[in-house]
């Protein structure tokens, strides 16, 4: 059967119609997913240490603050020290940086927080005799910050003639405004490669 052009154009026009009505009646049906706000992240508060209140004749000058650093380590063996004391003399997130020869003759470093070097030390400190002082020092100070190059001696008792390791703590320091704060120490010993220069063993 012939259709004439113009019912031709109608059933086009309705079968075009048709699909669209159908695509969207399907659009309605699967709506696209709206894109979840993304939530705003909270700021990671994290609580400084505490640290224990000082003894303000332990914290007044540079001299009394590096004379309680050797002090509180210093003891005989089996003593325990007093490490609230020790804590109280460094400021939050301060280092104790032993260095020393390593396979290979090469050197290196282990970075240590207060307490890492604390747990480092006890067992050592129960077994062992540890004396160790001040031999001499250079200081320098700008401002509210200063460096100390400590000479020290250990000793397994404090009349022993003769130290059993030397070395120098380098010591940086600051002041608050209100006390000495000990921020890092970072040391070497003595050995035959380093011997201990003439300047650094002159009170």
């Amino acid at each position: 059967m012939k259709l004439s052009t113009a019912m031709i154009t109608v059933l086009a026009t309705l079968t075009l119609l048709a699909g669209v009505g159908a695509a969207a009646a399907q659009g309605k049906q699967q709506p696209m997913p709206m894109p979840m706000p993304t939530p705003t992240p909270k700021p990671l508060v994290v609580e400084p240490p505490s640290i224990p209140a000082a003894n303000p004749a332990d914290v007044a000058s540079l001299d009394s603050i590096i004379a309680a650093v050797y002090d509180v380590i210093s003891g005989p063996a089996g003593k325990k020290r007093d490490w609230d004391r020790m804590r109280s003399l460094f400021m939050p997130g301060a280092r104790l940086i032993p260095t020393g020869p390593r396979p290979g003759g090469v050197y290196g470093s282990r970075v240590l927080t207060v307490d890492e070097y604390i747990e480092r030390s006890s067992g050592f400190f129960e077994k062992e005799g540890f004396y160790e002082r001040e031999a001499a020092r250079v200081t320098e100070q700008f401002g509210q910050i200063a460096h100390a190059f400590s000479t020290y001696e250990s000793r397994h008792a404090p009349d022993d003639a003769k130290p059993f390791q030397r070395g120098i703590n380098s010591i940086q320091l600051m002041n608050d405004g209100k006390r000495w704060w000990v921020v890092t120490i970072f040391w070497q010993g003595e050995d035959e490669k380093s011997p201990l220069p003439e300047k650094y063993l002159k009170k």
